[in-house]
């Protein structure tokens, strides 16, 4: 044999052993809660980097996800979300090359009208968290729920009000499951404030100890420091960090409390955790460093309170991209802004239509502005110097259903070289493909 004739050989015999991601590149999935990492950033992929005057084409519309502002996780050729129906807690699967529905299963029932406030819309407001074969999702009333990713087969299910003592947060349970390991970590509340689940038959295998406060509105992120693995997210009292392996507290910070509702996800990366929160809130940067007994000492960096007009971000999340957190502030009655990270400086505002409480989503080399009033997206090249768009798009139509007090809140996801994009029962997929 020939040395050139051995190399397609060669190469058969790798696509044997070798995933295709190793072989033809990196997956484009969005698997869970804010993307791959859990930071709003996109996995790899070869996007449009400007946009054309409407912006970019339709690819296609679904009409019936039921009413909810739970988000997507999209692997392979299928994407997972929620809603609300007759009554029903729905997870629901589609194709999203075509948007036709592959399954849909029920996990519980509707919440009770007066189980938490619905004057800002009911239904289910968390993303469901795909690991393997398997899906996550967590219900408005706290039914977390393990179905197979396949058919929608229910695998378990449990409650966590009724099983581990939790209570429904004012706004319903809105957190995204997180799957480490063998374990399903979520957050009921309460005596139980952080617990960990086996992920193969729901059973409680790890908790936090020593803390107890209310479940809020922010999903967990998995850091670690100094060789201290933890567990961190937020609530009333602020940011709340919890050692992956004993369950005791590792440090906390208050910099972000506030006693309405904390809703955006930690921003963790090296040494450093950043958060922003409203209500008065604000956000603040805390340096990490081993401290005593397994302990993390904690440094402030900056805590910026609403008065000093700086990020204070409501629910749409924010995204760290070359040293700058970008994002929606209620500052100033509402603005798009960037803000250095190490300094916490204000970099710029600027306001886009009539947007009230953005968000936002980062996916090669730009930003996906998307607000929560008149559908619009404006893709903006990420700068320190002001907002740099590049295209906008307004959603072609939006939602019959009464959404009370609320507005379009369910966050921009990109996934499959593919813009998707959520109004309670209406899906839109929007070719990105450059």
């Amino acid at each position: 044999m020939k040395t050139n004739d051995r190399l397609p050989m060669m190469v058969k015999i790798l696509c044997l052993f070798l995933p295709a991601t190793s072989l033809f590149g990196q997956s484009t999935d969005w698997p869970q809660w804010r993307g791959p990492h859990r930071d709003g950033k996109a996995a790899e992929q070869a996007l449009l980097q400007e946009w054309p005057e409407g912006g970019p084409k339709l690819k296609w519309t679904f009409r019936d996800c039921g009413v909810g502002y739970s988000g997507f996780s999209i692997v392979g050729d299928q994407l997972f979300t929620m809603g609300l129906e007759e009554g029903q807690c729905y997870v629901i699967a589609l194709k999203p090359s075509d948007g036709s529905e592959l399954w849909r299963t029920p996990i519980g029932p509707a919440a009770k009208e007066d189980a938490y406030l619905m004057g800002w819309g009911g239904g289910p407001r968390s993303t469901p968290t795909v690991d393997g074969d398997h899906l996550y999702a967590l219900s408005d009333a706290g039914v977390l729920a393990c179905l197979k990713t396949a058919d929608g087969e229910l695998v378990w299910k449990v409650s966590l009000v009724d099983d581990f003592g939790g209570s429904i947060p004012k706004w319903g349970y809105s957190e995204s499951a997180l799957i480490d390991g063998d374990r399903v970590i979520v957050t009921p509340g309460g005596k139980n404030f952080m617990i960990g689940l086996d992920k193969r038959t729901g059973k409680k295998i790890w908790g936090s100890e020593g803390i107890e406060a209310k479940a809020q509105y922010a999903s967990v992120i998995k850091h670690t420091v100094d060789g201290i693995t933890f567990y961190v997210t937020a609530s009333n009292p602020g940011l709340i960090a919890v050692d992956a392996t004993s369950g005791k507290q590792v440090f906390a910070d208050t910099g972000t409390a506030n006693g309405v509702a904390v809703i955006p996800t930690p921003i963790a990366t090296g040494d450093f955790v950043y958060h922003t929160s409203a209500y008065d809130a604000g956000n603040t940067l805390v340096k990490l460093a081993k401290g005593d007994s397994g302990t993390l000492a904690v440094e402030p960096v900056y805590s910026l309170s609403k008065e000093s007009k700086s990020m204070e971000n409501h629910h749409g999340g924010v995204v760290l991209v070359d040293g700058v957190i970008y994002g929606f502030t209620k500052t100033n009655r509402g603005n798009w802004m960037a803000q250095d990270f190490q300094t916490g400086d204000t970099l710029w505002m600027e306001s886009v239509g009539k947007t009230r409480s953005g968000s936002i989503a980062y996916a090669d080399g730009r930003l996906y502005c998307y607000g929560d009033q008149d559908g619009s997206v404006v893709l903006a090249e990420p700068s320190r110097n002001g907002l740099v768009v590049k295209g906008k798009l307004v959603l072609p139509e939006q939602t019959d259903i009464d959404r009370g007090k609320g507005a379009i809140w369910a966050h921009p996801v990109i996934a499959g070289n593919t813009l998707f994009l959520r109004d309670q029962d209406l899906v839109f997929a929007f070719d990105l493909k450059r």
